[in-house]
């Protein structure tokens, strides 16, 4: 009888066993499907998102030299968006700050700032992720394709500037981060690269 008991109890934490695999096996691959986003559903997170963090480093090319930037973007509606330069060390703590149809610039390191109302060029800036977002939106011509591993988004700058006229932003599929974004002028060189160090999307 003891024996037939103890068997019966032995039968009973292996069906917990195989159960509590059985399970475990289902959150995991449920988990795997809920990561596995459509390239289509990527965009739209990617087009829906309130704010951002990120490290970036930047290389504006002209036709005399190149310059290199790491720089800290930040935006949200309650802030804007805030560019503050990290290097290179002579201009480091520069930030500019885009709110409302203002722009301020100021530095850090010597207590300085300067605001321009009504500035009448922030659209020309090209350097933020969310300039991009709002291009893609109000562009006839944008689309996307894709790659085994990345998703790339197209669009045109909705101004006049030749230098900023194409736009072209390289997402990761696994991570749904943004990885670069590269803008071209009218000829298709490059003129500014973008590299995305660190980004945090919200």
């Amino acid at each position: 009888m003891r024996i037939n008991k103890k068997i019966f109890i032995l039968l009973i934490i292996i069906l917990m066993i195989i159960i509590g695999v059985f399970i475990y096996k289902n959150m995991i691959k449920n988990s795997k499907f809920g990561n596995n986003m459509s390239s289509q559903e990527i965009v739209d997170y990617i087009l829906n998102i309130n704010s951002y963090k990120a490290n970036v480093t930047v290389q504006v090319n002209s036709n005399k030299n190149k310059n290199k930037y790491i720089l800290n973007q930040e935006y949200n509606t309650e802030n804007g968006n805030i560019q503050e330069v990290i290097e290179p060390a002579n201009i480091q703590g520069v930030r500019i700050i885009k709110k409302d149809g203002n722009l301020k610039i100021e530095n850090t390191s010597l207590n300085l700032a300067t605001i321009f109302e009504n500035y009448q060029g922030l659209e020309n800036n090209g350097l933020d992720l969310n300039s991009f977002i709002d291009n893609y939106k109000n562009c006839d011509k944008a689309n996307f394709e894709e790659n085994d591993t990345e998703i790339i988004m197209k669009t045109k700058n909705n101004n006049e500037n030749k230098y900023v006229e194409n736009k072209i932003l390289y997402i990761n599929k696994e991570t749904r981060l943004p990885t670069k974004l590269i803008i071209e002028d009218n000829n298709k060189n490059i003129t500014i690269n973008i590299q995305y160090n660190e980004v945090e999307l919200n």
